[in-house]
């Protein structure tokens, strides 16, 4: 509102004043907000610090140092078809970004004979609509399914209907592997100042300490969560155990009255729909609490709609940021300490128990599994009867 009825000495008086007023880092965004660079809000600080003089001569409107792209018209030309290669976005978007860096993008424009700086070409690349920005994982590998958002309301509709019956429904699935050691740990924690943790430089194993598998079981009806930590492999043995080991600890005492059980999983891994293991166990594990097992699994490439996903593994990965995981036993405090505004509550156990690889399972073993497929995508969908 100001800005037209001020000069230029005086709204370099107001815009110093304000990042005066504001402190540390002041300047910086005053100079982002009114385009003011650093040199002239220093000298109107300054200014400001020798108090009030008599008024000089203001320039005439037009006058003073003319902009760099007006003296120099070919400049926004030569940085466009430096940018063009390389350039990134949707072409009707207004959003566009660059994975050249500003400093390579002004020593290419000065071998081309412009005097440029790398704060120029930046101020240039946001006029022209660009930023900075991070990668997101939004893509899938391959085609979608042809039965993709079939799949999807049927697992909506089943988790409903068990809910409604008040059955428990559980999203599962495997943490990504844990090397252990004093390793680097993505993110950043408060420490007292120039005291950083130190790491060690290189990220390879130590045989002797070995890693950690967690397997996570999360309630979606009751917002808990349950991790068993393995020190072996990742397993469908693993997998069906530690939901053994939440039912015990967490769901029995839940639902002892519910008839059936309803498990949603991704399409692969340790609890895929192709491993003849999973199902085995499954049985086992029917058999073992009395109860029917139905199972959802996700179409593949999907795995982040799991609920498990982004209601208790990014929890547990943004409470344990910064921290090195050096052991077992700090890897089940700091998922055990893992709380949300929500109310989010979760348990964990270490599992020392081996679980081998490459377990074979027979046709005899595969057809005594009492397994029920669903109209609905059977290979995905199906139902393990408990022997009563």
């Amino acid at each position: 509102m100001l800005r037209p009825i001020l000069d230029e000495r005086q709204r370099r008086l107001l815009a110093a004043a304000d990042a005066q007023a504001l402190g540390h880092g002041g300047v910086t965004l005053v100079s982002r907000a009114t385009g003011l660079s650093r040199p002239t809000l220093q000298r109107g600080m300054k200014e400001l610090a020798a108090g009030p003089r008599e008024l000089n001569r203001v320039r005439r409107p037009g006058g003073g140092r003319k902009r760099t792209v007006e003296k120099d018209p070919s400049l926004l030309t030569d940085l466009e078809a430096l940018v063009d290669p390389t350039e990134r976005g949707d072409p009707e978007s207004p959003l566009r970004w660059t994975c050249k860096s500003t400093r390579h993008l002004a020593k290419a424009l000065t071998g081309q004979g412009h005097s440029v700086s790398h704060r120029l070409v930046a101020e240039l690349l946001a006029e022209q609509g660009f930023s900075l920005q991070a990668n997101m994982k939004t893509l899938e590998e391959g085609s979608d399914h042809p039965d993709r958002d079939a799949q999807f309301r049927y697992i909506d509709r089943t988790a409903r209907r068990f809910m409604k019956e008040k059955c428990p429904v559980i999203s599962v699935d495997a943490k990504k592997k844990e090397l252990l050691g004093p390793y680097r740990n993505a993110g950043r924690e408060w420490r007292p100042k120039a005291s950083p943790r130190l790491v060690n430089g290189h990220d390879f194993a130590d045989p002797s300490v070995g890693r950690a598998f967690p397997y996570g079981v999360y309630d979606v009806n009751m917002k808990q969560g349950w991790v068993s930590v393995g020190c072996d492999h990742d397993t469908a043995a693993f997998a069906v155990s530690s939901i053994r080991h939440w039912w015990y600890a967490m769901g029995e005492r839940l639902y002892s009255a519910a008839s059936e059980l309803l498990i949603c999983a991704d399409g692969g891994g340790s609890n895929g729909y192709r491993l003849r293991l999973w199902k085995v166990e499954l049985q086992n594990l029917a058999n073992e609490i009395a109860k029917d097992i139905t199972v959802c699994h996700y179409p593949p490439g999907t795995s982040k709609w799991n609920k498990i996903e982004h209601r208790l593994f990014a929890q547990i990965s943004s409470n344990w940021r910064g921290q090195p995981l050096v052991s077992h036993e700090v890897v089940l405090a700091l998922i055990v300490a893992t709380t949300t505004t929500t109310g989010l509550v979760v348990r964990a156990e270490l599992d020392p128990k081996e679980y081998p690889t490459k377990v074979r399972v027979s046709d005899e073993q595969l057809a005594a599994v009492r397994l029920r497929p669903h109209r609905q995508r059977g290979k995905w969908n199906y139902t393990i009867k408990a022997a009563r």
